[in-house]
């Protein structure tokens, strides 16, 4: 039976081995899915969760509990040799094998893309992985209850003052969730007011937001200024060391929170294969998700999709010619793929992937929220309820869908739950603190 070796349980490889297991006859091919997480992550819920509007359990779908017929092996793809069709699986515990595949989709997304800006890589934290997104709400809210019980200074300012870097969708959304949060906060902590926090967010071009019209942008920057959150446009973030923020502008600050989010890049295992890959590190691929090499010929038995791929946007709305790594792609491709997989393996000829953006929604804060289809612009409150509607029906399995709706109902009627477990870095503290333990 020939096997089918998906690399990455994101967005596209999860829908192509969901699509892979309702459309392949019984015995037709033996699926494998192979992710060091057990688990897919609805990225754009990451603000939210941020937040505290959503559970963090609810934002990350069960891979095997949802792709029930396929094999999951929780363990890194270390490196890929196509030309031999094997693959190095490196578990957390044991040694690496060697697993042999007959078609590989290589879906393995894409990580944050930093520079090598003084004190970021100790300091900063990204909001990519379900894991950042929870270390954040802690953090956040333990500094509160920390600056509650300080006096005017230096260090309930440092406490106080939180810097988002990147003023695309993940920035934009993750500073508005934030600003939102910390405006909760203050009601429970009465010693604190809104003049004493400090929302910085740092966007080196001269606008924020490109996926959506000047004008709308715009009213984002008014919305943010309206609640006390400041944007510095054609601003630099040039050092971050110990956390005292410098900016190109010669403005010098403290920040015990900082979050990166300026870039994505395709994830570096595709360094580790000997598949052909472009200038910025993505596989090549042509419309139809077959890889490529640098004459354009198709290598036989290679697939990928989405963020790690280089794939030609037939509808020419494309950055370069080639789709924009986001979820409404890597949804749609990995479809798509699955589609073409069995095609091939079936004597049938694979189809291009198209598909034309539909617009992008924003959620800024509860209330708050803006959407953008070609002209048609909605902004407030009816645009955060066409954001909740879309993401919370578009979060793959119904069972998520019901989490997620009835997470936002009982937050509604009972309010954000504020509390942190951030205890939870150091489970055995509070035990040892009181254990007993043998005389020298």
């Amino acid at each position: 039976m020939p096997r089918i070796l998906i690399v990455g349980g994101g967005y596209a490889g999860f829908y192509t081995a969901l699509k892979l297991q309702k459309w392949l006859r019984p015995g037709e091919a033996e699926v494998v899915v192979i992710d060091p997480l057990p688990y897919m992550t609805y990225q754009p819920f990451l603000p939210e969760v941020a937040a505290g509007q959503i559970e963090p359990r609810h934002a990350v779908v069960s891979l095997r509990r949802h792709l029930n017929r396929t094999r999951i092996i929780t363990a890194k793809v270390t490196g890929i040799d196509h030309a031999a069709r094997t693959a190095t699986i490196t578990p957390e515990v044991g040694d690496a094998w060697q697993l042999e595949y007959d078609h590989i989709v290589v879906t393995a997304g894409s990580v944050s893309r930093t520079f090598p800006i003084p004190g970021v890589a100790d300091e900063a934290i990204g909001m990519k992985a379900i894991e950042e997104a929870v270390a954040v709400r802690d953090r956040l809210i333990d500094n509160f209850a920390r600056a509650a019980l300080l006096p005017a200074g230096p260090e309930r300012d440092r406490l106080l003052t939180v810097v988002v870097v990147g003023g695309g969708f993940a920035g934009i959304e993750t500073f508005a969730e934030l600003r939102s949060l910390a405006s909760a906060l203050l009601k429970e902590h009465p010693q604190l007011a809104i003049d004493d926090t400090h929302f910085h967010l740092i966007e080196a071009m001269g606008r924020i937001m490109p996926e959506v019209s000047l004008e709308t942008s715009q009213w984002v920057l008014k919305n943010l200024a309206e609640r006390d959150a400041i944007v510095h446009l054609d601003t630099q973030l040039t050092s971050a060391v110990d956390g005292v923020i410098e900016l190109s502008t010669g403005e010098s600050f403290q920040s015990d929170l900082i979050i990166w989010t300026a870039g994505v890049m395709a994830n570096p295992v595709v360094r580790s294969t000997d598949l052909p890959v472009e200038e910025r590190g993505r596989i090549r691929a042509q419309a139809d998700l077959r890889v490529i090499d640098e004459s354009g010929a198709v290598v036989e038995g290679a697939w990928t999709a989405g963020d790690v791929a280089a794939v030609p946007d037939l509808t020419g709305g494309g950055v370069g010619g080639f789709c924009v790594p986001n979820a409404q792609h890597a949804v749609r491709q990995g479809k798509r793929l699955a589609k073409n997989i069995v095609a091939v393996m079936r004597g049938e000829e694979p189809q291009d992937y198209v598909h034309k953006n539909l617009g992008a929604v924003a959620g800024l804060g509860l209330g708050h929220g803006v959407f953008q289809s070609g002209r048609i612009a909605i902004k407030g409150f009816p645009a955060w309820i066409a954001h909740r509607g879309y993401h919370g029906l578009a979060i793959p399995m119904f069972e998520r869908k019901i989490r997620v709706f009835s997470g936002w109902l009982w937050n509604l009627l009972l309010g954000r739950d504020n509390v942190t477990l951030a205890a939870r870095e150091e489970p055995q503290e509070y035990f040892q603190a009181f254990a007993s333990r043998p005389k020298a």
